[in-house]
């Protein structure tokens, strides 16, 4: 049986080194599926065939959710609806501090970033219109990158669309309320809470040490938006119909089935409320789509993958393999041992490590009769704190964006959010016995 565990999980290992690499994930996942083929003696008509039903599998779907998340994107940039979206924030919140600088760029961060479902682009657009108004108030290029990341990435477990939220309520069979409750809000409160206040200290640290530049700094007095009534009309009607179909979805128990009417449906009332026409609305859907394609081949070929290893019993085994362990250590060590081994050892995009570690430890979790409203709490946080732990390409980003060259802040406010993170999976361990 260990031989078995050893040799199957050489395709997942494979996988998870060459993550690491500058090769890249598409690379990573390729490299896995030949590793499984060779070992379970799958021809290549089973690749294709695997391949073709990726395509068709809820991996392939989150993808497609991807290109249009940034489809929608696109098209809320080039009608300026995100524009006017933060001048309404900003011009009701005068930011004459710097405490409530902080909370004018977290709460931006989350809204924008939840309706577009990207952390990145969402951050992208925002840097260049708060960067002037925070620099008014001396707030650093290093307490920026941290409230971009801690605040931004909470965006993404917020939003009913983005392809995380959409992806666990998958797996776990809660409904958008019932994530809310478990998992998005409580570790969401969790990260902006110790983001705040790390913010408040590396502020402190580096305030008088760096600075923005006086063009920026300049620039706060004359930061002004009268938008336009076509640019105002399009906001209002992105509004009413993104909470009108959102509600609407709920309501009908819509599920992640009704994403894509939610996506392009706000897209296209969007589009046509700002006067653009058909042809430019899919065009700039397109343009929002195309520097993501990669990550829609990635989960495409992921299903596949994860797929053969399945079907080679490598997961039950492997479950089989812990099961005396788990069962000594009970609900505690094991919800323990599962969330730290995603976060530390399953690389890659945050909704394939949310798969593998499903894939590899629910059999695990049901034999202990764990309710799906913890487990989609270990899903989470083994999914999305990597990027808190490792300086991988989220965190590098949001420095580029903030203009910050601190990773020193940046891992303490990532390390400190995984600690209190994982506490608050063992804490919820712990309640199962008095509930």
């Amino acid at each position: 049986m260990e031989n078995l565990v050893l040799l199957g999980l050489v395709p997942l290992v494979i996988y998870i080194i060459f993550c690491f690499t500058r090769y890249g994930q598409i690379v990573a996942v390729s490299l896995g599926i030949l590793a499984a083929t060779l070992i379970g003696g799958h021809s290549l008509m089973d690749v294709a065939a695997g391949i073709r039903g990726g395509l068709g599998s809820f991996l392939g779907y989150i993808g497609l959710i991807i290109l249009l998340g940034a489809g929608l994107g696109e098209v809320l940039k080039r009608t300026q609806v995100v524009n006017d979206l933060v001048s309404m924030v900003t011009g009701k919140l005068n930011v004459n501090s710097q405490k409530r600088a902080f909370f004018v760029v977290m709460f931006c961060s989350v809204v924008i970033v939840s309706l577009l479902g990207t952390m990145a682009g969402g951050n992208a657009i925002l840097a260049p219109i708060l960067i002037p108004i925070v620099a008014s108030v001396r707030i650093t290029p290093n307490t920026m990158g941290v409230l971009f990341h801690g605040a931004g990435a909470t965006g993404l477990f917020l939003g009913p669309f983005t392809p995380p939220v959409v992806a666990l309520m998958e797996f776990t069979g809660l409904s958008y309320p019932q994530y809310l409750v478990n998992a998005g809000i409580p570790i969401s409160v969790i990260m902006w809470i110790v983001t705040f206040i790390w913010a408040g200290h590396v502020q402190k640290v580096s305030e008088g040490k760096k600075h923005y530049s006086e063009e920026e700094v300049a620039a706060a007095g004359k930061v002004e938006w009268t938008p336009t009534a076509t640019v105002r009309r399009a906001t209002i009607v992105f509004l009413v119909s993104m909470i009108s179909l959102v509600g609407y979805g709920i309501a009908i128990e819509g599920g992640s089935t009704f994403v894509l009417a939610i996506m392009l449906g706000t897209a296209l009332l969007t589009g046509f409320a700002a006067r653009l026409n058909m042809t430019e609305i899919v065009d700039t859907i397109f343009e929002g789509s195309k520097r993501l394609i990669w990550l829609f081949f990635f989960f495409v070929l992921l299903d596949p993958f994860v797929n053969f290893m399945s079907d080679a019993g490598t997961f039950e085994a492997l479950a089989t393999l812990l099961k005396p362990y788990v069962e000594n250590g009970g609900p505690v060590a094991f919800l323990a041992f599962s969330t730290l081994v995603g976060v530390f050892g399953i690389p890659g995009a945050a909704v394939a490590q949310a798969e593998v570690i499903n894939k590899m430890f629910l059999p695990l979790a049901q034999s202990l009769s764990i309710p799906m409203t913890i487990w989609v709490v270990v899903l989470l946080v083994g999914s999305q704190m990597t990027s808190f732990a490792i300086p991988e390409g989220d965190m590098q980003g949001q420095m580029g964006l903030a203009q910050s060259d601190d990773l020193k802040a940046m891992l303490c406010n990532g390390w400190l959010i995984v600690l209190f993170t994982v506490i608050y999976v063992i804490v919820r361990a712990m309640m199962l016995g008095t509930v």
